[in-house]
């Protein structure tokens, strides 16, 4: 199946998806809002910026003139960070219509609003085209090096959501499909902070053990929130709730993770983002996660701890401190284990 398609956003995760787009066969156009670094790519073959060592295939070609992508693709994958998700939208509405397919692997909630994806789009686009979202426990060097990868693909459209998939899927590279479109956008928001204050904890010098129960527990967290939304059990426990989760959590190619080390370690928020020098999404769904949170009357002592340290100037160790004085409680929450309500 070739498909022209469109990859709007040229960061590190564009980048990796368009290029492995580009190795199953299809012909693929990546998008990039800055003139000067998409005609680098072009010149080289590669993106210097993000991803040095790879060179492009075959059949991905890169532009900075939005239009002339969207005009030439059946297909549109959005990659752009989430606080310039609806922009780009806008941007691209006019174009769409029943013949193009729209897909996102944008993770994150809309600054402000606290909006999922799907919601910001519909309110742009409207219920049609049905979307797609793609998520999962993926760090975009490795998908382009054609490392083995699965993730899963939303939508709630069956045939939308397969079509997806079959672009993606590959030697190295599986796809899954699910109609839980809330489940899996709130698992790849929400376990960005959780990143965070497992990064946190390791920059304390807190240990192994310490790390795992901040994972565990942050899945609790991740769970009832997602239950209180409208998102299944069974999609937490997947690739794109505990999968991305743990992923996210520990290793150090995650930015979240790398944000709440240099916490720990003693360096200020905008002394690590400097260093790490991308959009580090975490840092922004706390907040929206803390409003949701308090919105939806969910227990979320983890993230709203995460929270104070990125915004209300709580320490690190202050945080930890907090959490560990909290009253003993039963480990399985009732709200979980029955899908209901929350605590």
């Amino acid at each position: 199946m070739n498909e022209r398609i469109a990859v709007l956003g040229a960061g590190s995760w564009g980048t990796a998806l368009a290029i492995h787009l580009a190795r199953n066969g299809h012909l693929v156009t990546l998008w990039g809002h800055l003139p000067d670094e998409m005609a680098v790519m072009a010149r080289e073959r590669r993106n210097p910026f993000y991803l040095p060592d790879i060179v492009f295939p075959e059949g991905l070609e890169p532009t900075a003139d939005l239009p002339q992508a969207v005009a030439a693709a059946n297909t549109l994958l959005v990659v752009v960070p989430s606080h310039a998700f609806r922009e780009v939208l806008e941007r691209v509405a006019p174009a769409l219509d029943g013949a193009r397919r729209l897909g996102w692997g944008t993770k994150g909630l809309e600054m402000a609003s606290g909006r999922l994806l799907h919601q910001v789009a519909a309110e742009v686009l409207g219920e049609d085209p049905r979307p797609a979202v793609l998520s999962g426990p993926t760090f975009a060097a490795e998908v382009a090096r054609g490392l083995p990868t699965a993730i899963t693909v939303a939508s709630p459209s069956a045939q939308v959501a397969e079509h997806f998939a079959g672009l993606l899927h590959g030697e190295t590279f599986r796809a899954y499909t699910t109609d839980d479109v809330v489940g899996v956008e709130l698992g790849g928001a929400v376990k960005n902070v959780l990143a965070i204050a497992a990064g946190i904890s390791d920059g304390l010098g807190f240990g192994a053990n310490a790390r795992a129960a901040l994972i565990t527990r942050g899945l609790a967290e991740m769970m009832r929130l997602g239950l209180a939304m409208g998102g299944r059990r069974e999609t937490f426990m997947g690739l794109a709730g505990v999968g991305d989760l743990v992923l996210t959590s520990t290793d150090d190619q995650s930015r979240n993770r790398r944000l709440g080390l240099a916490l720990g370690q003693g360096r200020t928020r905008a002394q690590a983002a400097e260093e790490i020098g991308q959009v580090i999404e975490g840092a922004e769904t706390a907040r929206e996660v803390h409003r949701l949170g308090r919105a939806h009357r969910v227990e979320m002592p983890i993230c709203e701890e995460v929270y104070r340290v990125l915004y209300e100037g709580r320490s690190p160790k202050e945080a930890v401190r907090a959490l560990l004085s909290r009253e003993p409680k039963p480990e399985l929450d009732a709200s979980i284990t029955a899908q209901g309500g929350c605590r």
